[in-house]
């Protein structure tokens, strides 16, 4: 630790304490924490669990203003409260800071203090990326490998007993030269200040890069087990990244390629990538992954390719992406130009020169040359990146850095990082606000809501229609002679369904008769139904053909309610395809989630259907998640399966509408 400290540049007294030397690595040794000549700010605790609260406390009493604890904080037969419960109280009594238990320490290279209980290969090379990592291999894989990564803070919090992850998040934000933080994130312990931290980065325009694991029911239970984290809901996690512009991605090697572009210190402009080759194979291939990936290509202009025409060799086309490479006569002047007249075009947003440099090759050396020269003639983002992740290049890395160009390793971490670069880029679209809802009507479904009675679907109904959902007319039924008169009214054809109290999914029951077309069917229908359910049932006229959709509502314990929009119908559960938001949102918000639904598509028209009106459905999901805030601390549930979207608009045609109060009346 004495070397860490001294390595890291720090020029401010450090002390030693141990009653056994005079001296450690040149720095000053105490018997013991009372005897320190002056209060310090930082108590490094190597010392073994059951010295921790005693050395805590001394600490304290000399007036400490901080600690870090690399020990586990767990004893062998431990009473009630245990260790760490004991030091995190300890620590708030006195209002101090605690990094761990259980932690690697942090690297502040900003403060040049780095505080680590192992050795380390870093050197001191302040840069710009923040970290937060819940995992200690991670914290050291990052922080310790690629030199590429430079940090201005990297921190492993450990246990979180005092200080959490949104503290150390609000403090990178506060520092000036911060342009990007990454966290890799198990779970989140103090909800409120995380949310207040997120909200913070989307107004100083920060992108936050997150790597949420425990996104399966077995990665909760290892995560459980490993750290004592409660995993909190996935969708909850979705729908808050959603609504703050946070980057989520999948593994450690996206995570360091999107930290390195977006802490780079230009930002992609409008459009999509521009990329130049030396393979038409290659090219291919990133074309293919690309489309995976949902990763745009700039759309090149006419300019453009008369540009790259008379420029390419014979044989090559002017397109994006574009292969450039043919004899190999001037090859550096024809990459350059060809980058040169990409990156111009008004709907490129960045530029990557793809090709698997290595280090003591002249045609790296070529294409690092060429990236300079273009670099230096746009405020554009202009890079490197390989397609094989083994090449050797640390030499022009090196150089390259020394350059201001940023080289990525993998076809698909550096296309993830393009594309993340696009969608935090995008993520600073003004946010308008949400429906507004007469105060009348949410304080009587307040009090409705309040009473020991689930909703049937008539009234489940008419509550949506009251927060500006359109609704199927809905009349309720307790005999053959009410049906009849209903269908008269309303109109046929018409759906006959059951209305019994305790049947929450009447498809499962066979309690749904569609299509009923005149008084006979429906005489007949109604007599089988009522004689198998009951006699309350519920008649509908038959909805207009559509898409059906669902929408339903997560009460998350962290976050709030959460809306989820998707495919609806029978359907729901085998397809998984749904988005989340976190509530309320505007129409905008409504129609971004409605956009990343798989079957998106169908809602333009297909097979010679006409299309849905998506700006109306849009409205419609907007308006539930009001319903959802205003009304989802007295929800169990709320589901509207199906949703029609046509032409006309978006309908709902069954909705279930759970009070918590039934539940806890049931229990």
């Amino acid at each position: 630790m004495l070397r860490i400290i001294r390595r890291s540049g720090f020029d401010g007294p450090v002390y030693a304490i141990n009653p056994k030397y005079a001296e450690v690595e040149g720095y000053p040794c105490l018997a013991s924490l009372d005897r320190l000549p002056e209060p310090v700010d930082l108590a490094v605790m190597s010392v073994a669990n059951a010295r921790l609260e005693e050395t805590l406390n001394a600490a304290i009493a000399a007036g400490v203003r901080a600690a870090v604890i690399f020990a586990s904080g767990l004893l062998d037969g431990d009473r009630d409260p245990p260790l760490s419960a004991r030091l995190a109280a300890i620590a708030g009594a006195a209002g101090i800071p605690i990094c761990g238990v259980n932690c690697m320490g942090y690297y502040n290279d900003d403060a040049h203090v780095w505080i680590c209980g192992f050795p380390s290969p870093r050197q001191p090379a302040p840069g710009h990326i923040a970290l937060i990592a819940q995992s200690g291999s991670v914290f050291g894989a990052l922080a310790h490998n690629d030199a590429r990564l430079k940090f201005n803070l990297v921190v492993n919090p450990g246990n979180e007993i005092v200080t959490t992850a949104a503290d150390y998040l609000d403090y990178a934000l506060d520092q000036p030269s911060t342009r990007v933080v990454g966290l890799f994130l198990e779970t989140v312990r103090d909800p409120k200040g995380f949310v207040a931290a997120l909200d913070k980065a989307r107004r100083r325009a920060i992108p936050v890069v997150v790597l949420k694991i425990g996104r399966t029911e077995e990665s909760q239970r290892l995560a459980v087990s490993h750290t004592g984290a409660i995993a909190g809901n996935d969708a909850a996690y979705e729908a808050l990244f959603q609504r703050y512009g946070v980057i989520r991605v999948q593994t450690e090697d996206e995570l360091a390629a999107t930290l390195l572009l977006l802490g780079h210190d230009r930002r992609a402009a409008a459009g999509g990538i521009a990329t130049i080759h030396d393979s038409g194979g290659q090219r291919e291939m990133l074309v293919d992954l690309a489309a995976d990936l949902s990763v745009p290509f700039a759309r090149i202009g006419d300019a453009t390719k008369a540009k790259l025409a008379a420029r390419l060799e014979y044989g090559l086309e002017p397109h994006n992406p574009l292969d450039a490479w043919g004899t190999g006569n001037d090859f550096i002047g024809i990459f350059t130009d060809c980058l040169q007249a990409l990156v111009d075009d008004p709907d490129a947003a960045l530029a990557i020169l793809f090709a698997d440099v290595r280090d003591n090759y002249y045609l790296s050396d070529g294409y690092l040359e060429a990236v300079k020269t273009v670099a230096g003639r746009t405020p554009k983002p202009v890079l490197m990146a390989t397609h094989f992740s083994g090449v050797r290049h640390d030499d022009l890395i090196r150089r390259a850095g020394e350059a201001g160009i940023l080289v990525l390793d993998g076809t698909v971490p550096a296309l993830l990082a393009a594309r993340h670069a696009l969608e935090s880029r995008d993520a600073a679209m003004p946010v308008e606000a949400p429906p507004a809802v007469d105060l009348a009507i949410s304080s009587r479904w307040r009090r409705r809501l309040g009473e020991a009675r689930v909703l049937d679907e008539a009234e489940s109904l008419a509550l949506l229609a009251d927060y500006g959902l359109a609704v199927v007319a809905a009349r309720r039924v307790g005999n053959v002679e009410e049906a009849v008169a209903a269908a008269d009214a309303l109109g046929y054809p018409v759906a006959l369904k059951t209305a019994m109290p305790g049947i929450h999914h009447k498809s499962d029951v066979s309690g749904v008769c569609l299509g009923v077309t005149d008084a006979g069917a429906l005489v007949a229908a109604y007599g089988k139904m009522s004689g198998r359910l009951g006699a309350q049932a519920i008649v509908e006229p038959m909805a207009p053909a559509g898409v059906e959709l669902s929408l339903g509502l997560i009460a998350d314990p962290q976050f709030g309610p959460v809306i989820m929009v998707g495919a609806g119908g029978a359907l729901i559960e085998v397809l998984g395809d749904a988005r989340f938001g976190l509530a309320p949102f505007d129409a905008g918000t409504a129609r971004h989630l409605i956009d990343g639904l798989k079957l998106r598509p169908v809602l333009d028209g297909v097979r010679g259907r006409p299309p849905a009106n998506v700006s109306a459905l849009a409205e419609a999901v907007a308006r539930f998640s009001v319903l959802a805030a205003e009304l989802g601390d007295l929800l169990a549930e709320a589901d509207v399966n199906p949703l029609i979207a046509g032409p006309a608009g978006a309908i709902a045609v069954d909705a279930l509408i759970v009070p918590r109060a039934a539940l806890k009346e049931t229990n």
